[in-house]
C-alpha cells in the first residue's frame, strides 16, 4: 500500500452510508422505523433504471451514518451469501431493546448476553430480508 500523501483527508473520512438491497421496500421501511426507531431521511426513484432508493438513520449525514434501502422493481428476495456480516447498534440496554423489538413485531435471534469469551453484551435480531443486525450495549447512550 502506499501511504496517504494527505492525511488530512485520511482523518476527516466518514462512513456516509451501508447499502442493502430489499425485497420489499415498505416492509423493510416499516421494520427500521417502527421496530429500530429509525427515521425515513429522504426517499429517490430512478424510473429509467427501475429501482427506489430509501435512506434512514437516527440523523441525516455527515453527523450520522445512514442506512440506505434499495429496492430493484421486480426482485422480491435476494441470496445473502456468506461475506456479509452484520450491521452494529449501540443500545443502552440490550435485553430492554430485544423486549421492545420483540413486541414491536421483530425477530430476536440472540437474545442479550455477553459475546463468547468477553463481557460486552450483545444481541442479535434480523430483519425482514433476513439481515443480521448487532446490539451492543452502551450503558452510557441515553
Amino acid at each position: 500500500m502506499t501511504p496517504a500523501t494527505d492525511l488530512g483527508t485520511i482523518q476527516s473520512m466518514r462512513i456516509l452510508h451501508t447499502m442493502l438491497r430489499v425485497g420489499d421496500l415498505q416492509r423493510s421501511i416499516q421494520f427500521y422505523t417502527q421496530v429500530l426507531g429509525m427515521q425515513l431521511l429522504r426517499t429517490s426513484e430512478n424510473t429509467e433504471y427501475k429501482y427506489t432508493l430509501a435512506f434512514l438513520g437516527y440523523g441525516s449525514n455527515p453527523e450520522h451514518a445512514e442506512l440506505e434501502l434499495t429496492h430493484n422493481w421486480g426482485v422480491t428476495s435476494y441470496e445473502m451469501g456468506t461475506a456479509y456480516g452484520h450491521i452494529a447498534l449501540g443500545v443502552p440496554n440490550a435485553a430492554a431493546a430485544c423486549d421492545k423489538i420483540r413486541a414491536a413485531g421483530g425477530n430476536v435471534t440472540r437474545e442479550a448476553g455477553p459475546v463468547k469469551g468477553g463481557h460486552t453484551v450483545i444481541a442479535f435480531v434480523t430483519d425482514p430480508d433476513g439481515y443480521k443486525i448487532e446490539l451492543i450495549q452502551r450503558p452510557g447512550m441515553s
